[in-house]
């Protein structure tokens, strides 16, 4: 392919994971109040009365910003891990004769589910703030409020929900960046939209990614955040969802977990590929453009073959 080596790009990774962290923030602050049920009251903001259903949306933009720091301290680490070690495995696993699917999907498996059970506190102290009627004021105050009540297990409640849904949603989400990487034509070095073209192929690629992985993952995402409000087992948070809701809970929060989550994760994406573009294009990292421009040509030729 005419990607780059991802051992090359650390910095670049966790630049843009950080840059979609924090410009999505609020997003995720109003997914996490619809997904948990959350009670928000109607609001009035300068003046205009916001109606009950808006409200979720519009108080997850407004402050206090409670626990944001660590919240995107937490997204930054972890998706900036998923992806540069989930790429830096695919080639290295791709050297060492593996196939092209067991490359792909299991660097991947492996690093989510390190990073989600090692961000697990973090999580579940971050989404519990965001309660209006919760009544502690940061992150730390929040760990050790559930852990005076539950306990150390208490801090790790959700876990299985929390991997069962960020394990298949990176999956997918890379898995459809790796297939799209493959099958979409490279943009041609001759052409004076070469740059441009560079940068729209990668902003469909993350697209893409990160619409499958949101969509795929929502009703676990539910589960999670039913279970840190209501601290039941899985089953028990189930079987509760279902008699609430039956097939709807499936689908609660959905319309803002499809931009909370298909958002920052498509930004990461594109961040990092055209930090990565920039990169090469003033010689800062890397073998420089003209080495990946001849790997785009020779990707080209492969493909008009195949083809053919």
């Amino acid at each position: 392919m005419g990607a780059p080596s991802a051992k090359e790009y650390p910095t670049q990774y966790l630049l843009a994971s950080a840059l979609a962290a924090t410009g999505c923030y609020p997003l995720w602050r109003s997914a996490a109040i619809g997904q948990s049920g959350f009670r928000v009251s109607a609001m009035n903001v300068g003046g205009v009365t916001i109606p009950k259903s808006l409200a979720p949306y519009v108080y997850g933009f407004l402050p206090p910003y409670k626990g944001m720091g660590m919240t995107v301290f937490g997204m930054t680490y972890a998706r900036a891990a998923i992806f540069y070690f989930s790429d830096r495995g695919h080639d290295t696993m791709l050297q060492q004769g593996y196939s092209e699917a067991t490359a792909t999907v299991a660097p991947p498996l492996l690093i989510s589910t390190i990073v989600q059970v090692i961000n697990q506190p973090i999580v579940r102290a971050t989404v519990t703030l965001q309660d209006p009627h919760y009544n502690y004021s940061n992150v730390f105050q929040s760990i050790r409020h559930i852990y005076n009540g539950h306990g150390i297990a208490g801090l790790w409640h959700g876990t299985t929900a929390g991997v069962l849904k960020t394990v298949p949603k990176y999956c997918c989400a890379i898995a459809v960046k790796d297939y799209m990487e493959q099958r979409l034509p490279q943009p041609r070095p001759e052409s004076e939209t070469y740059e441009t073209d560079r940068l729209m192929r990668s902003a469909l690629k993350s697209a893409t990614a990160g619409v499958a992985g949101a969509a795929l993952t929502n009703p676990l995402d539910v589960i999670r955040n039913e279970q840190f409000k209501t601290h039941q087992g899985i089953r028990a948070t189930v079987k509760s969802l279902w008699n609430e809701l039956g097939f709807g809970f499936l689908t609660r929060g959905l319309g803002k977990n499809m931009i909370a989550v298909a958002l920052p994760v498509g930004c990461t994406i594109f961040f990092t590929e055209a930090l990565i573009q920039w990169s090469q294009d003033h010689h800062l990292l890397g073998p420089g453009p003209a080495t990946y421009a001849a790997c785009d040509m020779k990707d080209t030729t492969n493909n008009e073959k195949k083809r053919s």
